[in-house]
């Protein structure tokens, strides 16, 4: 075990203890990293595409769907921590546990599909990030992106520690970025307040989008990944210590699920305040932004603009290429080699930069994908979590397995609608 993982384990033990002399933040410290790595997921290049497009198009209207969508997300995530704290076990080793064999092999396939979906998002992502800053064609930025999702893969042989602040550093950087790009943009106040609580749409095409926030946001690979990276971290059993670091647990969520969704906004908020604005309202591609917004508000926005998408790409990639190691072990208790994974999930990536496709049309068809296999995920956590049996003292309240059923519904039917307006509208 890694000197960094003993040191946080210690710390965590102190202030689950009561006997750590540190201050508040101090001994929040050794509990945070888990959410921010699956927040990740919400703030990958899927949600550039979607936030620009609803941002371009309707200008500050849709700011709501992403409020309420992150707040969905933290609900799921924080029920995903709890049962990996609560079991020991992540999700899909409980749906090993308790289904049937068919039904097991059946996930896994749809989930592994679902694995490769989220990285053709995010590794195309990370491509046109590099082909953004440096002006190599596609193909090179590809190969960039293979090589550095490798070495920050290879952080894990040092612990979980070293990789959980490399994703850090690479979501700071998407967050200063927009903060940044939001200051250029000089957005008003008064209305981002007002769309972010009024819920209304803007037609049809609004209603679609909306969906599309919402499949972009609430990522099937990042709710069976949070309960791994929280069942083996910080291992207690006592009643007492295990609300505590549970308590600890949503801390971490509400930090780092808060700083996606103030990032998420502030994408849609450019987009607004520098397109829509100008009458721009069919800006389709995230290179078509990159390109606009250079001549609106100066080089350095579109540089910037580049960089919050290359690190967006590069860390959900690594983060995609960790979930779908975790989904294999746990339903087939299996566990290939991560530059096997990485190398296998990034063939559709090389193949639709080869071939020539839209990239940003490509990104959106992977959201929809990724639609599909949100019931697997969400419907099975709030089963499991609502069982006394597995739960112990962190079995869910009543009112809290309402307020899910509620979300899940909601995130399913939206995605019905998405997956017919996409296929059949």
């Amino acid at each position: 075990m890694a000197q960094k993982d003993v040191k946080t384990r210690d710390s965590a033990d102190a202030a689950l203890s009561g006997t750590s002399q540190k201050g508040m933040v101090a001994r929040l410290i050794p509990f945070l990293g888990p959410a921010f790595i699956a927040s990740v997921a919400y703030v990958d290049p899927g949600n550039f595409a979607t936030n620009i497009q609803s941002g371009s198009a309707f200008g500050y209207t849709l700011l709501w769907v992403i409020l309420a969508s992150n707040l969905m997300a933290m609900l799921l995530q924080t029920l995903s921590a709890k049962l990996g704290i609560a079991t020991g076990n992540n999700l899909a080793e409980h749906c090993r546990n308790e289904f049937s064999k068919p039904v097991v092999y059946t996930m896994w396939v749809l989930m592994e599909i679902v694995a490769m979906a989220t990285d053709l998002a995010e590794f195309l992502g990370a491509a046109i990030g590099f082909n953004l800053l440096l002006g190599v064609p596609l193909i090179v930025g590809g190969v960039l992106t293979a090589v550095c999702t490798f070495l920050i893969l290879g952080l894990e042989r040092y612990g979980f520690r070293p990789l959980e602040l490399a994703i850090t550093v690479l979501v700071s950087v998407i967050a200063v970025s927009y903060l940044i790009e939001t200051v250029l943009d000089k957005p008003h106040i008064g209305v981002l307040m007002y769309h972010s609580v009024v819920p209304q749409f803007s037609g049809p095409e609004s209603v679609l989008l909306a969906a599309g926030i919402l499949g972009a946001t609430v990522m099937p690979h990042a709710i069976f990944l949070h309960s791994a990276l929280t069942q083996e971290r910080i291992v207690v059993r006592e009643p007492g210590k295990l609300r505590k670091l549970f308590r600890y647990e949503v801390l971490d969520v509400t930090i780092a699920m808060g700083i996606a969704s103030l990032v998420n906004m502030a994408m849609l908020v450019m987009a607004a305040a520098t397109f829509f604005k100008q009458g721009l309202t069919n800006i389709g591609t995230i290179e078509d932004a990159y390109m606009t917004l250079r001549p609106l508000l100066g080089n350095a926005a579109g540089w910037i603009f580049a960089i919050s998408l290359l690190a967006s790409g590069l860390s959900s990639s690594t983060v995609g290429t960790s979930a779908g190691q975790v989904m294999m072990q746990g339903f087939l208790r299996r566990r290939i080699p991560v530059w096997i994974r990485r190398a296998v999930t990034m063939i559709p990536s090389m193949i639709v930069i080869a071939v020539g496709l839209d990239p940003t049309r490509t990104l959106v068809i992977s959201q929809v994908i990724l639609s599909f296999g949100l019931p697997f995920a969400i419907i099975p956590l709030i089963i499991f979590t609502s069982k006394k049996r597995l739960m112990g003292v962190l079995v869910n309240r009543r009112l809290t397995t309402t307020v899910a059923v509620f979300v899940a519904g909601l995130i399913v039917v939206l995605n019905v609608y998405l997956i017919y307006q996409v296929f059949l509208g």
